[in-house]
Formats: C-alpha cells, sequence, structure tokens
C-alpha cells in the first residue's frame, strides 16, 4: 500500500462503513427507480393518484425528518440509523403485498418515516465525525457513495425486470440491499464521541466572539439562521427535479421509446459523473470556497429540466443526463457544506432534518403538480423543475446575501494548504475509538 493510501486510509477508514452502507442503500433505491412508476400504474393508478402516491414519501419525510433530527442529536445515532434502515427494508417490499390507492399511499409514508430516521441522523453523523475543513470533502464522498449505487440500482433492477418479465423483482433486491445496510451500520459504525468535539467547538467559537469579524468557520448559535434558511430555500428548488423526475421520467422515456435497459440507462449516465466528479469537487470547495460552484451547479440543473422537454429524444435525454449529473456533483457538495456550515454547535441533526424536511417539500409540489401536469402534456413537469430551481436559486441568493457567500469561503485550513505561508491549526479528526453505541 502506498503512503497516499495509508494517509486516506488514516483519515476516512472509520466513515468508510457508512459510506458503504450508504451506497448499499441507493443500489436498492435505484432499482426500483425505474420500476416503480410503471407497477403502479400497470395495477390501476391515474397520473395525478401516482403524483400523491409518490409525495406520501416526502410528506413523511416533511414530517419525520425534523423530529427525529432532533432526536437524534442526543440519542445514540448509530442506533436511530440501524432501526429507521430495518423499517425502510420491511416497508421497500410491501407494496408487493397490498393493492389499491390508499394501501400504496400507507407503505410510501411508511417507508418514508423509516427514511426519516435514518437520513438526518447519518449526515449529522458526517457532520461531528470530521473537521471543518473537510466537510465539504466529507459531503463529496457522501455524494459519491450514492451515486455509486445508483448506477449499479437502476440497471439491475431495469434489466432484471426485462429479462424476467418479472415486475416485482426490484422490491426484493430494493429491500435486501437496505436492509444488508442496516446489519453493516449495525456491525461496523460507531458512535462519534460528541460531546468532546462539541466542547472544543465551543470553545473555538467563544474564542474568536471577540474577533471584529469572525472566521468565515464559526458557526452561529440560532438553528433558523440567515444561512440555513437561505440553503433551505434553495435546496427546495433542487428538490424539484428529484419529485417530478420520480413520477414522470420512465413514463417520458418510453413515451420516446425506451424500454427498461435504457431507462435504467438512463440513470446511470446521471450517476456516473457525481460518482467520479463529488470527491474532486468537494476537495476544490475546502481548499477554494463553494460559492460559484453552489450557483452554477443549481443554474445548470434549472436549464437542463428546460432542454430536457425542448428536444423529445431518448438518446438526448440520455447524453443531457451527463450534464445535469456533474451539475448535481458541483452543486451538492456546496450545498451540504453550507448546512454544515450554518448549523449551530450541537444541533448537527437537527440542522439537517430541519434542511431535508424543507427539501421534501419541493419533491411533493413536483410531484403532486407532475401528475397533473403529465396528463395535459409529459413535457409539461420538466418545463416546471426549470422554473422552480431557477426562481429558488434566485430567492435563496437574496435571503443570504453577503452572509451566504462569506460562508462559503474557505476555510482557514484550507487557505493553508492552499498557501503555507497562512497560518492555520487543522481540527484533529474522530478517529473511530470511541465507544460503541
Amino acid at each position: 500500500m502506498t503512503d497516499r493510501a495509508r494517509t486516506w486510509l488514516a483519515q476516512w477508514g472509520p466513515m468508510l462503513p457508512l459510506l458503504i452502507a450508504e451506497a448499499t442503500i441507493w443500489v436498492g433505491f435505484g432499482a426500483l427507480l425505474p420500476i416503480l412508476p410503471i407497477y403502479f400504474t400497470e395495477h390501476g393508478l391515474s397520473l395525478p393518484m401516482l403524483g400523491v402516491v409518490v409525495a406520501a414519501w416526502s410528506v413523511a419525510r416533511l414530517i419525520g425528518e425534523p423530529l427525529f433530527g432532533r432526536i437524534a442529536d442526543s440519542a445514540p445515532r448509530r442506533a436511530m440509523m440501524v432501526i429507521g434502515l430495518f423499517g425502510a427494508a420491511v416497508f421497500a417490499v410491501a407494496p408487493l403485498f397490498v393493492a389499491g390507492p390508499l394501501a400504496f399511499v400507507a407503505t410510501r409514508l411508511l417507508a418514508g418515516l423509516s427514511a426519516s430516521m435514518y437520513d438526518p441522523a447519518a449526515r449529522g453523523y458526517l457532520v461531528d465525525a470530521n473537521p471543518p475543513e473537510r466537510q465539504g470533502e466529507t459531503f463529496g464522498l457522501y455524494g459519491a457513495a450514492q451515486m455509486g449505487g445508483l448506477i449499479l440500482g437502476p440497471a439491475l433492477g431495469g434489466l432484471a425486470a426485462s429479462a424476467t418479465h418479472n415486475p416485482t423483482i426490484p422490491f426484493w433486491v430494493a429491500g435486501a440491499c437496505v436492509f444488508m445496510s442496516g446489519l453493516l451500520v449495525w456491525a461496523r459504525v460507531r458512535d462519534v464521541p460528541r460531546t468532546d468535539r462539541d466542547a472544543a467547538e465551543a470553545a473555538a467559537h467563544e474564542a474568536r466572539s471577540g474577533d471584529e469579524q469572525p472566521a468565515p468557520t464559526s458557526r452561529p448559535a440560532r438553528l433558523l439562521n440567515r444561512v440555513l434558511i437561505a440553503a433551505i430555500v434553495i435546496n427546495v428548488g433542487s428538490y424539484f427535479a428529484g419529485g417530478t423526475y420520480e413520477v414522470v421520467w420512465s413514463l417520458y422515456m418510453g413515451s420516446l421509446g425506451a424500454g427498461l435497459d435504457l431507462i435504467g440507462l438512463s440513470f446511470v449516465t446521471f450517476a456516473l459523473p457525481i460518482l467520479i466528479l463529488s470527491p474532486v469537487m468537494g476537495r476544490y470547495i475546502d481548499r477554494e470556497g463553494g460559492f460559484l460552484a453552489l450557483v452554477l451547479g443549481i443554474a445548470v440543473i434549472a436549464l437542463c429540466g428546460a432542454l430536457y422537454a425542448a428536444i423529445p429524444n431518448m438518446w438526448w435525454m440520455i447524453g443531457l443526463g451527463l450534464v445535469e449529473g456533474a451539475a448535481f456533483a458541483v452543486a451538492s457538495p456546496a450545498l451540504f457544506l453550507l448546512v454544515a456550515r450554518s448549523s449551530p454547535i450541537g444541533r448537527s441533526s437537527t440542522a439537517q432534518g430541519v434542511f431535508g424536511a424543507a427539501g421534501t417539500i419541493g419533491t411533493i409540489v413536483a410531484s403532486l403538480s407532475a401528475g397533473f401536469m403529465a396528463e395535459v402534456d409529459l413535457r409539461l413537469p420538466f418545463l416546471a423543475t426549470a422554473v422552480g430551481a431557477g426562481s429558488m436559486l434566485i430567492l435563496g441568493l437574496l435571503v443570504g446575501r453577503r452572509r451566504l457567500y462569506d460562508a462559503m469561503q474557505p476555510t482557514p485550513l484550507g487557505l493553508a494548504a492552499a498557501d503555507p505561508s497562512s497560518p492555520a491549526t487543522p481540527t484533529p479528526a474522530f478517529d473511530g475509538s470511541g465507544d460503541r453505541g
């Protein structure tokens, strides 16, 4: 093993079990993506009702993420992650055993609540287990893990369903993947010893409070501060795409002549640039700042929504997915970094829960509206995504103003890495030696 590999493992080794679990979750989630809207419509759901079923998952997260995020800041996060994943595994296969719109809504609600237990705890864990100067790279690796799973999942689900002519196989793949992720978290993830880190950050924050201009990495005292609100607003717009595409992407691709194999490929082409670029962009943002990455990434996502509708061709959709994936790879680490820096000390999971729940508002609005608009024209939801993402980006910039720009500047350690003459002392990372939860 090279010295560089040893250094990387020393830094990120304690995070690897959670990152591997995240990738496995997304294999399962991705396996359902191509088949879920087709399965529901083949079982009698109209397009508007399909939007309601898809939105049910987001409604549950809207309620659950703030609640479970707050609990995760005081309860053992490992236990919350495991319980959430085991529940999500059960409800991933539940639609196979029920019938009718109300039953489908109920299973998606319960799946969303289970995910709400896991996600804020996992993201809060990543914030607290890594020093501020590595937050961008942390969430770059987090995004890469998700997209690594998403590359395999849709292709696996789509090809398996197409080859066997059995649309139930992706549900079982999803349930098995999420269950295995729960086992991995239970066996290998250790709770972060938050008391020592929170005390260290509080002392550093207090030491900086006498400065005329606080350092860009100082964290606010209030939960709902201007920077977090701006991040939430921008995130609502970015979630428009997810809510829209979950409802109409497979149906739109099918209307253009694509089979399940090409629909699965379209998810792969979206995920591939995120897998490759997210860690690189995270490291770059830590060193150089993330304001331009955030703005340009979200702007390109909005533009892609309009272009999908403008040129209805399945190969164009697949190719443009590469561009949109690259835009997500640029914007996502910057947005998660913004949330990490705007989270009060000791409330990382609460902030992540509020951030995630607010983002699901975009998914709910997009899911519900996409079903109704698709009945008129399958291209309309894509245009609405473009308008929604672009508008919320502008509104977020107006809310955050100069504070948002300042919060996205490089950390002192990042500056020191770029300029060795800059005095900066790194914050030690969690080394995984804490007690098992």
